[in-house]
């Protein structure tokens, strides 16, 4: 049984979109496989991601509070069909997994009343029982199915399409992927009536891509902020500049102040991962300091020069 999404981020179930963000980040950035090199950490860490990116979609979340664990596997429109089959032919189950539903089970999740629900209206009779006590044909909606899509951090940051080749039962088959922009680790694209076969007259399932972000050498993700180092020159870094930063939708500019040390943050508010539903991620710029790999005849006076004049030991420093 897969874990609660509240306890995997250690939030309460009344935790507000705050709190939430605020646990996953803190979450996020001790169990990054970048930081942290235990084998269960990148395990952890997906765990996280699939949790917040649940719990940080209103609406999603919505579902799961509803329906539990197994919220996917509950149609989006059950409410409408719900109004469509509820008659006044009796009760159908309520609470958690009751009701005979013609030998078929449901588990619900937590908060999930479904009294006053007629199976045989909802389901065209696939619930009703003959004279045998056996069921009847129906029509049977096909079973969602789920995939993963591995897309790097630029390519989740523009969004687009995408073709993708998946191997199943049937054969490969290649689907046209239209990957929303700013989609993050543990998301799931939804390609409707492309999952598995209904019987009868039974619409499809839906298939679901989870997200997994290629690791990249330039970006570093957590949640919708991007971390990215911006190598700078000592003079820069004593003296102040502006210098180029790379971003994964292209290049920007950043104010290192003078007197920067390495490892100094610099941020750019709006700058991350985009959010269609909410606010977009910062990109936090790291300032590294580098020195010429090969000093020319002056530069090495230079610095000698400067060696000679400084009082700064950074040894006696805090």
């Amino acid at each position: 049984m897969a874990r609660d999404y509240y306890d995997v981020l250690g939030v309460q179930r009344n935790a507000s979109s705050d709190d939430i963000q605020q646990a996953f980040r803190k979450l996020a950035r001790k169990y990054h496989p970048d930081i942290n090199k235990d084998p269960q950490a990148e395990e952890r860490f997906k765990e996280l991601n699939e949790a917040y990116s649940v719990l940080s979609d209103p609406k999603t979340r919505s579902r799961y509070d509803r329906f539990g664990e197994d919220f996917r596997q509950i149609p989006e429109d059950w409410d409408e069909r719900v109004a469509a089959g509820a008659g006044a032919r009796g009760r159908g189950p309520s609470g958690r997994g009751g009701g005979d539903g013609g030998g078929v089970r449901f588990e619900y999740g937590e908060g999930f009343d479904g009294s006053g629900i007629n199976f045989e209206d909802l389901f065209g009779g696939m619930f009703s029982r003959g004279g045998d006590g056996g069921r009847r044909g129906g029509p049977v909606p096909g079973a969602d199915q789920e995939a993963e899509i591995q897309l790097g951090v630029a390519e989740a940051y523009r969004g687009g399409h995408r073709s993708l080749t998946l191997a199943g039962p049937g054969g490969q088959r290649t689907y046209d992927v239209n990957i929303p922009r700013g989609v993050v680790e543990g998301q799931r694209i939804r390609l409707a009536g492309e999952g598995g076969t209904g019987r009868g007259e039974g619409p499809p399932g839906d298939l679901y891509l989870r997200v997994r972000i290629k690791p990249d050498s330039r970006f570093r993700l957590d949640g919708r902020d991007i971390h990215v180092a911006v190598p700078v020159t000592p003079w820069e870094a004593a003296l102040g500049a502006t210098v180029p930063v790379p971003t994964p939708g292209g290049t920007a500019k950043v104010t290192v102040p003078k007197a920067s040390s390495s490892g100094r943050r610099l941020r750019l508010r709006g700058e991350g991962m985009p959010n269609p539903r909410g606010t977009d991620g910062d990109l936090y710029a790291e300032v590294r300091i580098m020195v010429p790999p090969d000093l020319t005849d002056r530069e090495r006076e230079l610095f000698e020069e400067l060696a000679a004049v400084s009082t700064f030991d950074p040894r006696k420093q805090g």
